[in-house]
């Protein structure tokens, strides 16, 4: 089973908020989904993450898709003032 570290939409129309989740890659986007690691709200520009389950999934092999990858780099980078 390969497994994708992704977004999941919520949120109304119009208002975008996403969980970060652990998902089977056949499942669809907001469909199943095995571990929620965290969320993102784009209209606050923040990110919050379970980072001890984030290391566990990526490290048995769950790849992140290129839109977490962005928004980890930017989680883990200190903040520019």
């Amino acid at each position: 089973m390969a497994v994708k570290i992704r977004l999941a939409r919520m949120g109304s129309k119009k208002k975008p908020y996403y969980r970060i989740v652990a998902a089977d890659a056949r499942s669809p986007r907001d469909g199943r989904f095995l571990e929620r690691l965290g969320t993102y709200d784009p209209a606050a520009e923040k990110v919050v993450l379970d980072s001890p389950r984030l290391a566990y999934w990526r490290g048995v092999g769950a790849q992140p898709t290129s839109t977490v990858l962005r928004l980890l780099r930017r989680a883990e980078a200190p903040a520019q003032v």
